[in-house]
């Protein structure tokens, strides 16, 4: 079991991570996407394609920017298409 928290609060569980590049992506339905709102930033992977962004409020606290997802992945990336990845430096991944 993969566990996210932020703020001491657990955000995302899973037994079924998908690992690419080190960092572990959950499914949708293993992520409490009531705490997101939708980000404005947006970037581009070469090979997964154009990644968006959720903010996240915990107890009170706003935290920009704490994950991202592929909402249309190329072909390569197909696998994690929907999937939810968090920056290890703004959460707890255990």
């Amino acid at each position: 079991m993969t566990i996210v928290t932020l703020n001491g609060t657990v955000i995302a569980q899973s037994d079924d991570t998908k690992v690419v590049e080190g960092n572990h992506y959950f499914p949708p339905s293993s992520v409490k996407t009531g705490l997101f709102t939708d980000s404005d930033t947006s970037s581009v992977c070469p090979w997964k394609g154009t990644a968006s962004y959720y903010n996240a409020t915990v107890n009170g606290n706003f935290i920009k920017d704490v994950a991202w997802y592929y909402p249309s992945a190329s072909e390569k990336a197909k696998d994690i298409e929907g999937y939810i990845a968090f920056y290890k430096n703004k959460v707890a991944i255990i």
